[in-house]
């Protein structure tokens, strides 16, 4: 889940929001709570795929799906019933022990502490060790090639055999302005694609340098993510996507390599934000001893639905991912359960919740689906294998309403999505909220590139209309102060980590004050004949349109 989403514990449950309602709520505070209390619990033990806690978290999301009035829609079986799951294949690897690391600079050999000065994931391309000595480094910008930019960090520089030194968002982060969309964060600047773009070129892996600010995150996180059992799908090539090292390094070790070479890494920086900027080579080099286990599993996403009353073969998906980082290090206090209350134990309440909703409805005249989804916090794996393995077809999905985390702060009198995608279906949402008396105010951060960042983006890939919920920052109490404080505060001190835990001080009149927006809006978008649309110039709109005849 992308940081920067609303968490605190200012209120109480039971306090009254302080907006008018203009109808019932459809929500129970205390349904969501007991929902978010039992799945972040220490039973569970931070839900991590492949684990018992995945095992307990199924079990129970299915339940609670059965008992809501959902009927199970996942992986067919015989005699034309339905699973409640649907099977995501995955590759899992996990280092067995702590990595071996030592950089040389000008002669001089020092060894890196695994997740101080560096974290070194466990390899994803198929291979189950990293024996590496001396390997050269060099740095590489932004490590982006982009044609249609006329943008190419590598300027033709062969980067085989070697460990390219990049910096994390993209080359308009700190300008705002530019060829990437100014402080709006770019594909380019993710770092999943700078990994790919690593093996694209055949380099040997990558080092990312964490900042917090264009990262919008904490090293906490960096280390937290990237230090424990890694996940991928299964690709027919790993090694297409994936080189054996990928690495994240602290800025403070960067700007000692960059030091050691005679360069100041704040100059090389500014360098690169600029189209002329070429290649530097460092003088270091690095070592890395590891072994991993590797092999494929099969995590699985949990699939509840309300079918259709006229137009069953028609689906409109609500989805929130039910995994997080499980067991891995221990904080300063020693916890080493990663609990993942609000991410995303509280979206996956909500999930349920929604659908209990829709059950107790009138029957919409198009199917609603309700996806959980496994391994988010690996890379968005369980929603990319449906968007690639859907199980109701893609050309007649209306639209995908993602929740990765609900408002935990008490009433806002706005919301937002993440990042600033311009399509249809946001249209209808800002709609919904008018009618509700409140605003829609676009992301606070574009920089932190949420938009690629939560489940909906594989949908979109795909050209599905798709939009991740956000709830506002412009609190009843407090306004967009205070909002903005409890969001910096969980971004540093609970994101991914073990204090993200549940507290029953928690106020989720907020979160019913958002499921009522977002369920008028599935209710409408199920009872129309509307077909949401990506904007004339958005890179989604081509694939949406193929699919229009199937829509007729």
């Amino acid at each position: 889940m992308k940081s920067g989403l609303l968490c605190g514990v200012a209120f109480v449950i039971g306090a009254m929001p302080l907006m008018a309602q203009t109808a019932p709520s459809h929500f129970e505070a205390a349904r969501i709570a007991g929902h978010i209390e039992t799945l972040a619990s220490d039973a569970y033990e931070g839900r991590g795929p492949a684990t018992p806690g995945e095992e307990k978290s199924v079990a129970y999301i299915s339940a609670k799906m059965a008992e809501a009035g959902l009927e199970p829609a996942g992986d067919p079986k015989a005699g034309g019933t339905r699973a409640w799951t649907q099977d995501v294949p995955l590759l899992r690897s996990e280092n067995i022990g702590t990595p071996t690391i030592s950089l040389t600079e000008g002669g001089t050999t020092k060894a890196l502490a695994q997740g101080e000065e560096i974290a070194v994931r466990a390899p994803l391309d198929g291979t189950k060790a990293i024996n590496i000595k001396n390997v050269p480094l060099v740095f590489v910008g932004y490590g982006i090639t982009a044609p249609e930019k006329k943008w190419d960090d590598f300027k033709g520089v062969d980067v085989r055999g070697k460990l390219i030194v990049v910096l994390i968002n993209d080359a308009d982060f700190e300008t705002g302005k530019g060829d990437f969309g100014g402080k709006a964060m770019t594909y380019y600047g993710r770092w999943t694609y700078k990994y790919e773009e690593a093996a694209r070129r055949g380099a040997i892996g990558t080092l990312i340098v964490h900042e917090s600010k264009p990262a919008s995150y904490e090293w906490a996180t960096v280390k937290n993510s990237n230090t424990n059992v890694m996940f991928d799908i299964v690709r027919d090539n790993p090694k297409a996507s994936h080189a054996p090292v990928e690495a994240w390094i602290q800025r403070d070790l960067a700007v000692q390599l960059f030091r050691a070479s005679g360069l100041d890494f704040d100059g090389a920086k500014k360098a690169a934000q600029t189209r002329a900027f070429k290649p530097m080579p460092l003088n270091a080099t690095l070592s890395i001893d590891l072994t991993a286990t590797s092999g494929r599993i099969v995590s699985h996403n949990v699939v509840g639905r309300v079918a259709g009353a006229t137009k069953p073969d028609e689906t409109l998906i609500y989805s929130a991912h039910w995994d997080h980082l499980g067991v891995g290090l221990a904080d300063a206090k020693g916890d080493k359960i990663y609990n993942g209350a609000h991410d995303n134990a509280s979206g996956v309440a909500a999930l349920i919740e929604m659908g209990r909703a829709f059950a107790k409805a009138p029957k919409p005249q198009r199917s609603v689906l309700f996806l959980a989804v496994t391994a988010e916090e690996k890379g968005l794996l369980g929603s990319e294998y449906y968007a690639t393995h859907p199980l109701y077809p893609l050309a007649t999905t209306v639209g995908a309403i993602n929740m990765d985390g609900i408002q935990m702060n008490g009433p806002a009198k706005n919301f937002s999505i993440s990042g600033s995608a311009k399509l249809g279906l946001l249209d209808d949402l800002i709609a919904q909220g008018a009618k509700a008396g409140r605003t829609f105010t676009p992301e606070a951060h574009p920089e932190a590139g949420g938009f690629f960042r939560s489940d909906h983006f594989p949908m979109a890939k795909q050209g599905v209309p798709a939009i991740s919920f956000k709830g506002g920052n412009d609190l009843v109490v407090g306004g967009t102060a205070k909002g903005e404080e409890l969001a910096a505060a969980y971004t540093k001190d609970r994101y991914h980590q073990p204090a993200d835990e549940w507290d029953s001080k928690t106020d989720l009149t907020g979160a019913v004050q958002d499921l009522d927006l977002l369920f008028g809006l599935g209710e409408q978008l199920a009872n129309s004949r509307e077909w949401p649309q990506w904007s004339a110039d958005s890179e989604f709109k081509a694939a949406r349109d193929k699919t229009a005849t199937a829509r007729k």
